[in-house]
């Protein structure tokens, strides 16, 4: 079963298709790569919310749709729930 999709050869976030549960291995593929993708959440992550792909320092930038989508305003670890709490949106950073 899909748990989440990544679109882009580098995105460093996933979106999630179904509610995921903290400490669940969740399976994800990437549209792009056509390849599957494994990554365990740390915590639940709602229904078309960000899961984190990859570590991504403070201040790093977020990638999603091969597009940049904001910054992240504190460290994020892979499987983290990314969202406003720890997302600048480049909307509002220009």
């Amino acid at each position: 079963m899909v748990h989440f999709l990544a679109h882009g050869k580098d995105d460093s976030v996933g979106v999630a298709v179904v509610d995921l549960k903290a400490g669940q291995t969740a399976e994800g593929w990437n549209t792009e790569k056509e390849e599957a993708v494994q990554v365990k959440a740390n915590s639940d992550i709602p229904l078309g919310h960000k899961i984190a792909l990859a570590d991504i320092k403070q201040g790093g930038t977020v990638i999603k749709y091969n597009c940049p989508i904001g910054a992240a305003s504190q460290s994020i670890r892979r499987g983290d729930h990314v969202h406003t709490h720890n997302l600048k949106s480049k909307r509002w950073t220009a």
